[in-house]
Formats: C-alpha cells, sequence, structure tokens
C-alpha cells in the first residue's frame, strides 16, 4: 500500500516513548512492504542529524522545523479561535500543503497523535489515528496538580482536545490507544465512535534490549544504583522524580547507606538538575541507556501521573531488571503482579519494595529474569501491530 504517515516528531532516534513508538510503527510498514510518505516536526535540532536514517525509510520526506519556545507562543492563537492550544502548537503551512500534494495517489493516512490529524481531516483517503494516550485526559488530570491560570488553562486544554479528538474518532477508520483501559476512557467520553476504538499495546526491541550484551559498568564499584528512565522535561517524569528524592531517597539511605539514584535521560529541567548531589546523579542525554539498565540493583517508576504503558518499564523488564512502577502503569502490563513486575501505590511502598530487594539480590534477580521472559512472550512489537495490517489490509477487500 501508499500510506501517508503524519507524526509530531521525527521517530528517530527513539529515545523517548512516543518516538519509541512511532519508530517501530515507520520500521514495520516498510517491513512489511508498503510504501510510506512521512510528514513530521523536528523540536530537537540534535535529531537532524538522523534526518538521511528516516529518508531510508520512506519514499517522500517533508521535515517541518518546531521551536518549542515559538510554538508555545503560537499555541495561544488557540484562545482566539477557540480551539486546542495543540493545534495551533502543530500549525505549519507548509506541512500542510505538502500533505495535500503529497496525499495525491495514496491509499490511507495514518495519524501519530491527536494534534497531527488536522492534516488529515480534509484529506479524501481512510484514515487510521494512533491516539497512544488520550491527551485530553492528561490535561485535565494536570489541571487540579497547578495552581492558577495553569490550571485553568490545562482544564480548558482537557475540554478543547476532547471535543477535537471526538471530532477525528467520528471521521477515522479507527482509532488505537495504548491500553484496554484508555480505550475504555475514550469510548465513555465519545461514545459515537465506540465501536471503532482499539488497543493497539507498546512493544519493546527485546533483541536490542538483551542483558546478555556486554556493557560496560557506568557506576562506581561500592555503590547501590536505583535508575529512573526517561525524558525529563516531560512534566510527569519531573515530578516523579522530584518525589523519590524529597520522600523516598533518605529512608532508604539510611538502610543501604551505599545507595544512589540515578536520574537517565535527556534535556533535565533546572528542576531536575537541581536535585543532583552525592546521592543523586542526573546525567543528562546518554549515549545508550542500557548500561545503566544492565548494572543497576533496581529500576523505579515512580510516576504519580501515568497514562498507559510505559516503554521504560518495558525496556528495563526486557533488561531482565526488577521493576517497582505506579500501580496503574503495572495494571497496563500483561505480567503477574509480585513475581514479574512490582506495582506501588504511597512513597512507603516503593521504599519497602526496593529495600526488600537490595537486602535480597537473589529475589530481585529472580523477579528480573521472569520480567524478560515475560517480555519475550508478550511484548514483541510484530505481534503488537498486527492488528494495524488487518485493519490497513481492509482498504483493498
Amino acid at each position: 500500500m501508499k500510506i501517508l504517515f503524519l507524526v509530531h516528531r521525527l521517530p528517530y532516534p527513539p529515545n523517548k516513548g512516543d518516538k519509541v513508538r512511532s519508530y517501530h510503527l515507520l520500521r514495520h510498514l516498510r517491513e512489511r512492504g508498503h510504501e510510506v510518505r512521512l510528514g513530521s516536526f523536528v523540536d530537537d535540532p540534535s535529531d537532524w542529524e538522523h534526518e538521511a536514517r528516516v529518508r531510508g525509510l520512506c519514499s517522500e520526506l517533508y521535515l517541518a522545523p518546531l521551536n518549542p519556545r515559538w510554538g508555545k507562543l503560537r499555541s495561544l492563537q488557540g484562545l482566539v479561535r477557540g480551539e486546542a492550544l495543540g493545534l495551533s502548537y502543530y500549525r505549519h503551512a507548509g506541512l500542510q500543503e505538502w500533505v495535500r500534494r503529497s496525499a495525491v495517489g495514496m491509499d490511507a493516512v495514518l495519524v501519530f497523535s491527536s494534534t497531527m490529524a488536522q492534516y488529515a481531516l480534509e484529506l479524501d483517503l481512510p484514515l487510521w489515528v494512533d491516539f497512544v494516550d488520550m491527551d485530553s485526559a492528561k490535561w485535565r488530570d494536570y489541571a487540579p496538580r497547578h495552581a492558577w491560570p495553569l490550571s485553568w488553562l490545562y482544564a480548558r486544554e482537557g475540554r478543547e482536545l476532547l471535543r477535537f479528538e471526538r471530532q477525528v474518532a467520528e471521521r477515522a477508520r479507527a482509532s488505537y490507544f495504548v491500553t484496554d483501559a484508555e480505550c475504555a476512557l475514550f469510548r465513555a467520553a465519545a461514545p459515537e465512535a465506540a465501536a471503532r476504538v482499539a488497543t493497539l499495546c507498546n512493544g519493546v526491541d527485546a533483541d536490542y534490549f538483551d542483558p546478555a550484551q556486554d556493557f560496560p559498568n557506568p557506576y562506581r564499584p561500592e555503590e547501590r544504583a536505583i535508575v529512573f528512565t526517561g525524558a525529563m522535561d516531560y512534566w510527569p517524569n519531573v515530578d516523579a522524580v522530584q518525589w523519590f528524592v524529597a520522600e523516598m531517597l533518605a529512608p532508604l539511605r539510611a538502610r543501604h547507606p551505599g545507595l544512589r539514584f540515578h536520574i537517565v535521560g535527556r534535556s533535565p529541567t533546572p528542576a531536575v538538575q537541581a536535585l543532583a548531589g552525592e546521592a543523586v546523579n542526573v546525567t543528562g542525554t546518554v549515549a545508550d541507556v542500557r548500561p545503566y539498565l544492565r548494572h543497576a540493583a533496581a529500576v523505579v517508576a515512580a510516576l504519580r501521573l501515568a497514562r498507559g504503558i510505559q516503554n521504560k518499564v518495558l525496556e528495563a523488564m526486557a533488561m531482565a531488571q526488577p521493576v517497582v512502577a505506579a500501580q496503574p502503569c503495572v495494571g497496563a502490563i500483561d505480567a503477574v503482579p509480585g513475581a514479574e513486575l512490582v506495582g506501588a501505590e504511597t512513597a512507603a511502598d516503593y521504599v519497602e519494595q526496593l529495600h526488600t530487594w537490595l537486602s535480597q539480590p537473589e529475589q530481585a534477580r529472580s523477579v528480573g529474569l521472569a520480567a524478560r521472559q515475560r517480555v519475550l512472550a508478550r511484548y514483541a512489537w510484530p505481534a503488537q501491530l498486527a492488528r494495524l495490517d488487518k485493519d490497513l489490509e481492509s482498504v483493498h477487500g
């Protein structure tokens, strides 16, 4: 098939959750023999060096530069237009014109993230939308955790984006979300599209995230490393590490003086950088996250605002690491609670579980090995994307 693929961020390198998913979607379409024309934004100047790599996966590529600072200013136009601010943030005349030209002769359009659907609604092509998560619910959840005026702005964004999400879902042949819970949430909010809402789960490249490979140890010989991975300019991640340092780190170090918390991920905000010290290492961008996972004592994902399946959790599981994560993250993953993945709700829950693993490394190792086997059995990308293959094939009957 000839597929127009529209993505809000360059799907390479796969170094954060949404880019992992969009990259594997793109690679899967190419491996299935489809011709793909890709339109995307580039919001990180360092990503331009990967243009050739992405171009090799497409028959045609259009990249629109996006400066996040100017994008935020431009998004305020949404207040005047009476629309979600995210639509103005991702509006680009050059990309719109390229989409109109490139859609000629195509069989279908696949959109990644709700805000990119604005480019596809006017096209006379079968439309599939990978919402990933219900973004309107995310903004709604942010609102009560912030003071005015952000609380008002986030609540407004939730309402306006939901209105647009419903418009998109009504037009689409299928709307995909990463978990059954997200699907149920969206069906309740958009009952008119409920029959065309489906789960398209995340996966993990278990050959790449393989602990059997020889990775150098990035840690001091005497320390016990607890690791959090993720893009550190993403507010739920920032909140998670601040919470861990404020309420969990001291009780753990009182029992395990050699413990050190490592925050591994790109673009740490000033708030994250301020956490750095003898007990906390903030790495910033690393060339390869796998050594940090491979040699950790345990991995933590203390996310108080978490939606869907977290790639950081699947990747750590694939590296045979014991992971303690927020209960909603655990509930989204098909794993045996306690034996393959452990959930927590309170700071005390996290402290006790990590203490157990630090005190009983053989138990931690057993959980990690079981976690990897779960990933191998359940979370390979081709198996997860089989639903998309079936839906695309329906175009030709």
